[in-house]
C-alpha cells in the first residue's frame, strides 16, 4: 500500500525508529515545534514499538499526532501478532537472542487497538518536493527488513532507487543515519530516535530536509533527550541489554553491521549536510 501525499513545500523533518522510547519521541516532536515545522511536514520511517520500555505510550503518542508514518517490520509483525519481529537478524546471533526479549515485551504491552492501527499504516509514502519525486520506504524496494547502509555499493543502491521510479529515497530500518548522493539521485536515512547510532554518545538522530537557494539540503541532526529516564523504564521491565546502549551509546552486538560500520564503533558522529541541485 502506497500513500501519495501530494506536494510538500518549505522543509520537513524525518525520523525513524521511535522504538518504544517515549522520551525521545516527545523530544523530537518538541524540536519540530521549535523549528516551526508542523506535524503535517513530519515523516516517520516506521518501527514505532521495539527495543525500549514504553511501547503503548509511544504508540499512543504517535497515533494522536498528524505525522505521516509508514509501517516498519516491527509494526507489521505486531499488527499480525507474529511470533518474532522479522528484523532480518541472522539465526542464533546475539541480535536475534536479544530481540526475543524486547519483541515479546512489546507484543505483550502493546494494546490490540494500537496493533490494529499499525496494520492500517501504509508501507510506502510518495510525494513531490522541490520538483523531485520522493519515495519513503522502510528497508529496501524488495524487502521491508533489508539493511541498506552507507557502505552498501552505489550500484546496488541506484538499482533500488531506479526500481521505485523516484529521485530520492528516504529509508529506515538499519538504525544508522547517512546520505548517499549519486549524481542526481539520493538515498537518505535519517537514523532513529529510539537508539543511539553506536557512536559512544547517548544522542539519537533525525534530519531536516529543505529547499534553499536552488538546492535540496539534507541535514542530519543529533537529538539530546532524557536518556536516563528511558533507560530506567527499560531496566524496570527487564530490558537491560539495550538499556545499557541507551546510556553508553554503544550497541550490545555488531552482528548486523558491515565491516566499514563496525570500524566506526565508538567514534562520535558530527552533524552533516548534503545537497543536490533542484
Amino acid at each position: 500500500m502506497i500513500k501519495d501525499i501530494g506536494v510538500l513545500k518549505g522543509r520537513f523533518l524525518v525520523f525513524g525508529g521511535p522504538y518504544s522510547n517515549l522520551q525521545a519521541t516527545e523530544a523530537v516532536l518538541k524540536q519540530a515545534k521549535q523549528c516551526n515545522i508542523p506535524e503535517s511536514n513530519i515523516i516517520c520511517t516506521g518501527d514505532i514499538t521495539a527495543y525500549c520500555g514504553q511501547p503503548e505510550d509511544t504508540a499512543q503518542r504517535m497515533y494522536q499526532s498528524s505525522i505521516h508514518i509508514i509501517q516498519g517490520n516491527c509494526d507489521e509483525s505486531l499488527a499480525n501478532d507474529s511470533e518474532d519481529c522479522d528484523c532480518g537478524f541472522d539465526e542464533n546471533t546475539a541480535c536475534e537472542v536479544f530481540a526475543d526479549r524486547w519483541y515479546n515485551f512489546s507484543r505483550q504491552e502493546t494494546s490490540p487497538a494500537m496493533k490494529e492501527w499499525m496494520g492500517t499504516l501504509p508501507f510506502r509514502i510518495e510525494f513531490i518536493f522541490g520538483g523531485k519525486k520522493v519515495h519513503v520506504l522502510h528497508g529496501s524496494h524488495e524487502e521491508i527488513n533489508e539493511f541498506i547502509f552507507a557502505s552498501t555499493s552505489d550500484d546496488y543502491v541506484l538499482s533500488q532507487i531506479n526500481k521505485t521510479g523516484a529521485d530520492i529515497i528516504i529509508g529506515g530500518h538499519n538504525g544508522m543515519h547517512f546520505t548517499s548522493v549519486m549524481g542526481n539521485k539520493v538515498w537518505h536515512n535519517a537514523g532513529v530516535i529510539g537508539m543511539p547510532a553506536n557512536d559512544g554518545t547517548p544522542r539519537t538522530w533525525y534530519s531536516i530536509i529543505e529547499e534553499k537557494e536552488g538546492q535540496i539540503i539534507f541535514t542530519h541532526h543529533a537529538l539530546d533527550y532524557d536518556h536516563d529516564a528511558a533507560a530506567q523504564s527499560m531496566i524496570a521491565n527487564g530490558l537491560k541489554e539495550y538499556a545499557q546502549t541507551i546510556q553508553t551509546g554503544l550497541w550490545p552486538s555488531l552482528d548486523v553491521l558491515p565491516e566499514v560500520e563496525r570500524h566506526q564503533t565508538g567514534i562520535k558522529r558530527a552533524e552533516e549536510s548534503f545537497s543536490i541541485a533542484l
